[in-house]
Formats: structure tokens, C-alpha cells, sequence
């Protein structure tokens, strides 16, 4: 039962890595550029979330205020790339990346003077409950959360293949130039693209919150979350998934067998190997390019 608590355990941390992991892996997808404040979305989301549901701010109910932190999140996603991202055009990568470091101290900064720097706990409806089958007891917001992750996964995957604007989303990550060509506007795709890793950051935020007490420290969670992605191969939306997964199960394992002091940088450990024998992660997508 220990085993099978833990196993469920890390699989709901690892959901929660491989949201995140998935909003790196879909804007580098599309604009080869990396957003180290993706971390810090899923914390904004988060704390949007708290603002509008608890009763010491606005206190909506728990399923008005999600729609409505996504939807934000979106937005906000949105707006970063029309307003300022594309000012960049034209910069190096190594530019982009500082302004998104830069994001996300920014992020922690403000969520810091509007909600405290101090750990508040969401109002969520599936918080302290539990789940009981026979002798096994389950949190409820675990299973929520694997339960949410495998539905939006389901979804994400029917929208990259069935629609078009996933298709288009899909073509104008693999080629920027032949997209454009065949009509697909592609800077608004690019915004479009930091929309949806903002919506996902906010999901991932509220499962999050859903589990604990959070703070704007959280944002530093997208460490763990782009070793994920750099573990499931960084250009593969399942390997984003997969890495943030493993990484999940690593940890409460670590902890109940290895000492404390040790467990902690087995993640990293994995991040070392990985990148020693398998460069291009466990699921790579490597294409050639002719010159």
C-alpha cells in the first residue's frame, strides 16, 4: 500500500511537471526560443485562481473562478507576444531567454505585493478529501489531477490533429516559411501558440494549488519541469508529458529509500545521464535540415 501511495503520489507531482514541461515544448516548438518564466505562468495562474476564489478577495465560486483563470492566463499569454515578444524579432535567442528570466522575476514580484509572500491556501473543493478503494486511501486532488491530465492530453491531441488551426499550428512550427507561404498567418499562430502555454500553465497552477499551500517561490518549479522536458526530448509534446512523469516518480521514491540530503538531486542526476548518453532526450525528434 506504501508503494502504490507513493507510485499515485509522484504520478499527480509528475502531471503537474509535465503541464508545465508541455507550455516549454510547445512555444519552442513553434519559435525555437525558450521561456524560463513558464514556471512562473503556472504560479500567476495559480494565484489568479486564489484571488478570485477565496473569500478574503473576491470569493467566487471554485468553478466560475477556473474558467476565468484560464482564460486570463490565455490572455495574458496572448498579449506577451503581440505587445512585446515581437519587438524582439530579429534578436538573438540568448535575448529572448533573458527577457523571460526577467519575466519571471517580475511575476514573483508582483504576485509577492498583491497576495503576500507568505503560503495561502486555495479554496479548492477537492482539497483534504480523500478517495478510499479497499484499503488503499487516495487524495482526492491527486487522482483529480491525473484524472484532468489525461483528459486534457486526450484533448490537446485531438485539437494538434482535427482542427485547423492545430493543424496550422502544427505546420507553422515545422516550417515557419513554407506556412506562411501557403497562407497560414504565422505571427498570429506565435501568438496563439503563447496562449495555449499560458491556459496550460494555469490548469497545471490550479491542480497545483489544489494540493497545498503555494507562494510565489512556486514559480522555481519550472526547473524541475524543463529538466522534464529535456529528459522526454524537448521538441516532443509526449516526451514532455513522459519526462515530467518520471520525474514525478523519482522524487517520493528518492525520499523513501535514499536519504533526504540525496534524493532531492536524483531528478538532476537522471537530467545528467540523459543528456550524457541519450543528448536528444527519451523521445527525440530530431530532423535533419539540408543547407
Amino acid at each position: 500500500m506504501d508503494v502504490l501511495q507513493l507510485f499515485v503520489s509522484g504520478l499527480a507531482n509528475g502531471c503537474v511537471y509535465g503541464l508545465i514541461a508541455l507550455g516549454f515544448v510547445l512555444i519552442y516548438k513553434a519559435t525555437e526560443a525558450v521561456n524560463f518564466a513558464q514556471g512562473d505562468f503556472m504560479m500567476l495562474g495559480a494565484f489568479i485562481t486564489l484571488g478570485l476564489t477565496n473569500d478574503q478577495f473576491w470569493g467566487l465560486p471554485f468553478w466560475v473562478s477556473v474558467p476565468i483563470a484560464i482564460a486570463c492566463m490565455g490572455a495574458f499569454g496572448y498579449l506577451l507576444d503581440m505587445l512585446v515578444l515581437r519587438r524582439m524579432f530579429g534578436q538573438s535567442q540568448v535575448a529572448v531567454v533573458i527577457l523571460t528570466i526577467a519575466l519571471g522575476f517580475v511575476l514573483r514580484f508582483v504576485a509577492g505585493v498583491i497576495w503576500g509572500h507568505q503560503p495561502v491556501s486555495l479554496e479548492s473543493p477537492i482539497a483534504g478529501k480523500d478517495v478510499r478503494f479497499g484499503g488503499l486511501v487516495l487524495g482526492l486532488d491527486e487522482v483529480t489531477i491525473i484524472i484532468v491530465t489525461v483528459i486534457l492530453t486526450v484533448l490537446l491531441y485531438f485539437y494538434f490533429n482535427r482542427t485547423k488551426l492545430g493543424v496550422a499550428m502544427q505546420a507553422a512550427s515545422q516550417n515557419q516559411l513554407a506556412a506562411y507561404y501557403m497562407g497560414i498567418p504565422v505571427k498570429r499562430i506565435h501568438s496563439l501558440i503563447w496562449a495555449l502555454a499560458g491556459a496550460v500553465a494555469a490548469v497545471a497552477g490550479i491542480l497545483f494549488a489544489s494540493k497545498g499551500s503555494i507562494d510565489p517561490s512556486i514559480g522555481l518549479l519550472g526547473i524541475k519541469a524543463f529538466a522534464a522536458a529535456v529528459i522526454g526530448g524537448f521538441g516532443s509534446l509526449p516526451g514532455a508529458l513522459l519526462g515530467g512523469i518520471i520525474v514525478g516518480l523519482i522524487e517520493p521514491f528518492a525520499s523513501y529509500y535514499i536519504a533526504a540530503g540525496y534524493s532531492q538531486i536524483m531528478p538532476y542526476l537522471l537530467l545528467f545521464l540523459i543528456l550524457v548518453f541519450r543528448p536528444h532526450g527519451i523521445l527525440a525528434q530530431v530532423h535533419r535540415k539540408k543547407v
